[in-house]
């Protein structure tokens, strides 16, 4: 009976020993898996979505893009309108009194007219003073805008800048298609020709 108690307590001891190495692996094993698991956390670390950060900026900086090119439109056509406004407001000024300057047209011809026939006069006083009114009825209009059509006999004809009201047969082989004489004077207006020259021409 000892005898049989002592095997027991030998196997217990035995299996007590066993099992106690037994735990001390199975911990072993299990604070190597907790150490390469934490390993592999402290190595991949968790990122932040770094390529939707990505393109969220590229959006927002297309955007920009977007409404920076579209200010630029706007600016340029705003430009563009401010330059063709005042143009046109120039053009406006410059042109606003026509009507009152081409129906004192006639009135200049015959001041051109007259002042031809006085000139044959002998009272200096005379000629004198109609050329005084005639001057300042000219510095008028031209302060106005008004200027002269510069032509004469012997230049060459332009139907783009002249009117023709005859042709007659050319004085000399040099007036062919030429301008033989001006009948009547032409004006602008600005940069607008208000009346052509009247000229007679050569053929």
């Amino acid at each position: 009976m000892a005898v049989l108690l002592h095997l027991q307590k030998r196997e217990l001891i035995k299996g007590t020993r066993y099992m106690s190495k037994k735990n001390k692996n199975t911990e072993d094993v299990k604070d190597q898996v907790e150490e390469v698991l934490d390993t592999k956390v402290e190595e991949n670390p968790i990122e932040e979505n770094p390529v939707e950060e990505v393109d969220v900026e590229t959006q927002l900086r297309e955007e920009l893009g977007k409404e920076k090119d579209k200010f630029l439109r706007l600016f340029a056509e705003f430009e563009n309108y401010k330059k063709r406004t005042s143009k046109e407001r120039l053009e406006l000024f410059k042109t606003a009194s026509q009507d009152v300057i081409q129906s004192m047209l006639p009135v200049l011809d015959d001041f051109d007219r007259a002042a031809k026939e006085i000139e044959k006069s002998e009272d200096k006083d005379l000629i004198k003073g109609v050329e005084l009114i005639h001057n300042k009825l000219k510095e008028t209009l031209k302060g106005k805008g008004l200027a002269e059509v510069v032509v004469s006999a012997g230049d060459v004809f332009n139907a783009d800048n002249h009117e023709a009201i005859t042709q007659i047969p050319a004085p000399s082989e040099d007036l062919k298609g030429k301008i033989v004489d001006v009948i009547e004077k032409g004006y602008t207006l600005g940069d607008k020709v208000i009346r052509f020259p009247k000229v007679v021409t050569g053929q």
